[in-house]
């Protein structure tokens, strides 16, 4: 079957022309010849082949299903991949992508949770695909499909950064909203009434998979629809601004206005979703590099200096590594900033025990006691505080309403048979370590004290029998009294 020689448009069968029927009724309209039916222009017939016969849809097709393969052969024959293996090759997930993971908002595109997904997304994109990259030629096309669904997967994150987002369907969607805004908006060598059944087809696919995906859970509406409003975006812009290929400048400027709308976009989504991710993957980094993870946590905190949890964060890693007065002022703001903020008045004491002032830290237990007396944390720091000052029946009480109201820490058994000790109450305090045994488990602190308690009770054998298991934990377990 022969081409049109001026839209490459194919002929009918059997025929002589070389010219096809579009083209004449165009060109008798630029005569004034045409009947009153309005001729379009500027951008060229989307079925016109002007480039090599494999065309970037081709590649991006085999791109997908060569990573499917790939992970096929990785992960062993399977209709469905797990969440993990999906993580592991670069799956959009927000917990990751908003702490500086941004390279899966790429990723994402290529994977492809099984094999419906993956058959149902490259029949899509064959057809739209090819159409797209007709109308805008190749780089135009690449752009197009990459910035969709870049901002697809910004969407997903944003509406929901708690679920686990693949599939090239977010730039599908893209594809459709560009060429719907290009058909509608942009200039073709025929009539409107040829684009409008290719522009139904569209305006439907559009609309009935999004209503398709409402009605699953499993399905990410969010990415299709942050794809295809992109693509409506830059296909109407594309149409209105830089029609013309041979126009590169005015379609990079467009391209370039997209691109920086959507890194506004990714730093507002950022602000608002990304930041208690960024300070938990910044945890992270601190078990394995402290100084890298605690860094990560003053950078948060500068950019937001109001946010309670980022300074609270940091002032635990400043605890951890005992920069004691740094740990203090971030506990302080958190404090200005949220004065029922519990956890920091507690931590806040602790800083006052290290630094060796107990009326502070009494101070800051006893107003937590104020604010609830049934905090079991406040009683078990008061206790702490007394003991440091000397006042271990005052310690023991305080240590007894902690047990009482379940606190959550080790080591109240010992710091409470500690204060029995200095009192030589030495059967209440070897009735305390023994307690600590049984809800703590063995520890090598607690057999040391039990053995001195013992040898001061005159129990010489149960010491030495103390002291042997206090060494054997030692050096299995390397064990000490937590606190």
């Amino acid at each position: 079957m022969a081409n049109c020689i001026r839209c490459g448009r194919k002929l009918a069968p059997f025929t002589f022309r070389k010219i096809c029927p579009w083209c004449v009724q165009h060109e008798a309209a630029q005569r004034g010849d045409g009947d009153e039916e309005v001729q379009q222009r500027v951008i060229p017939a989307p079925w016109v082949r002007r480039e090599s016969s494999i065309t970037l849809t081709h590649f991006l097709f085999g791109a997908n299903l060569a990573v499917f393969l790939a992970m096929q052969l990785a992960s062993g024959p399977t209709v469905d991949f797990a969440g993990r293996d999906l993580v592991h090759w670069g799956a959009n997930f927000g917990p990751l992508t908003l702490s500086g993971d941004w390279w899966r908002l790429i990723t994402y595109i290529f994977l492809h949770g099984g094999v419906m997904h993956i058959a149902f997304n490259m029949w899509c994109l064959w057809d739209l695909g090819a159409l797209c990259e007709s109308l805008y030629g190749r780089w135009t096309f690449a752009t197009v499909y990459l910035l969709t669904g870049v901002a697809g997967g910004l969407a997903s994150v944003a509406w929901n950064p708690g679920v686990l987002s693949v599939g090239a369907s977010g730039a599908i969607f893209g594809l459709a909203g560009a060429l719907i805004a290009s058909f509608y908006l942009g200039e073709f060598s025929l009539p409107r009434v040829a684009l409008g059944g290719t522009l139904r087809s569209l305006l439907i696919f559009a609309g009935f998979n999004l209503f398709f995906g409402s009605l699953f859970p499993g399905i990410d509406n969010a990415c299709h629809v942050g794809g295809l409003i992109s693509g409506l975006i830059l296909g109407a812009l594309i149409a209105r601004v830089a029609p013309q290929q041979d126009a590169p400048l005015r379609r990079a400027g467009v391209i370039a206005v997209v691109a920086l709308g959507l890194v506004a976009c990714a730093f507002g989504v950022r602000q608002w979703r990304g930041t208690p991710f960024r300070i938990g993957r910044a945890m992270q980094s601190f078990d394995a590099d402290p100084n890298r993870g605690i860094g990560q946590l003053q950078d948060i905190v500068k950019q937001q200096p109001k946010f309670v949890r980022a300074r609270y964060a940091l002032g635990q890693a400043y605890f951890s590594k005992d920069r004691l007065p740094e740990a203090e002022a971030e506990f302080k703001h958190v404090l200005e900033l949220d004065p029922q903020h519990t956890d920091a008045r507690f931590q806040l004491g602790l800083v006052y025990l290290s630094e060796k002032r107990p009326e502070d830290a009494k101070s800051a237990f006893g107003q937590l006691i104020a604010q609830d007396s049934n905090n079991g944390e406040a009683h078990y720091g008061l206790g702490l505080a007394l003991a440091d000052e000397g006042k271990d029946q005052a310690a023991i009480d305080e240590f007894k309403s902690a047990i009482r109201l379940n606190a959550p820490y080790r080591g109240i058994y010992y710091e409470m048979g500690q204060s029995y000790g200095k009192l030589k109450m030495y059967d209440d305090a070897i009735a305390a370590y023994l307690q600590g045994q049984e809800k703590d488990g063995e520890d090598s602190g607690l057999e040391d004290a039990l053995a001195d308690a013992y040898q001061a009770k005159g129990m010489p054998q149960q010491a030495q029998e103390a002291r042997r298991k206090a060494e054997e934990l030692k050096n299995n377990h390397s064990g000490s009294p937590n606190q």
